[in-house]
């Protein structure tokens, strides 16, 4: 499976963060103990939303669309 996920900052709450992965408790560890240059200065993070899809294309697909102006606006609405 492959996991696209939300990640939202306790510190900052406005923060959020879309990422794509294969591990998902690695990886949400790996942004939390600060191995990520993009999210280390909002730490700590919470997982909002993870979707698992068994086609990464597909993944790929949603996380780049997660990531532009209209996903991120569907996100905001869907995923508070």
């Amino acid at each position: 499976m492959t996991y696209v996920y939300l990640l939202r900052s306790v510190s900052f709450p406005s923060q959020r963060y879309v990422g794509l992965t294969q591990d998902l408790k690695v990886r949400l560890r790996d942004h939390n103990e600060g191995r990520s240059v993009h999210t280390s200065k909002y730490r700590p993070w919470k997982l909002e939303v993870y979707i698992a899809l068994a086609d990464k294309d597909l993944a790929v697909g949603f996380e780049t669309y997660l990531k532009s102006g209209s996903g991120r606006a569907f996100s905001s609405r869907h995923f508070r």
